[in-house]
């Protein structure tokens, strides 16, 4: 298990930056068991995996986190997609294919967060 961590860590934070990781309830003593099974399951087992690349995980939480209406996660995984090497492009096409599958409010409010995002991306440091 320490090494599922350890991958996952590493996966969690080229994905997310290191900003986001430290400071996401890191100093915090009962968010540990919390923050330990996200790194070990999510980011150290199933991003580790090698049946999806990096940009279609990241346009599948996109998908994913829209339809659940996570707009502080959907946000932070539009800058995981940058990051990721998605386009702008790709992302309007997943926020025109939820629109259709999850209701136009949906499709709305993820093309809305990506140019928010993507406005804060290219006038400086990355914000999260």
């Amino acid at each position: 298990m320490p090494e599922r961590y350890a991958e996952g860590d590493r996966i969690r934070r080229e994905v997310l930056g290191d900003e986001h990781v430290n400071s996401l309830l890191s100093d915090w003593p009962p968010a540990k068991p919390l923050l330990d099974l996200i790194t070990t399951y999510p980011w150290g087992s199933v991003w580790a995996r090698e049946g999806l690349d990096r940009r279609t995980r990241s346009l599948l939480n996109l998908a994913l986190l829209t339809a659940l209406n996570r707009p502080e996660e959907l946000r932070l995984n539009i800058h995981g997609a940058l990051r990721n090497g998605c386009s702008v492009e790709e992302m309007a096409e997943v926020a025109l294919q939820c629109a259709a599958y999850a209701g136009a409010p949906a499709g709305i409010a993820l093309m809305k967060a990506i140019h928010e995002v993507h406005e804060a991306h290219d006038s400086g440091p990355e914000q999260h």
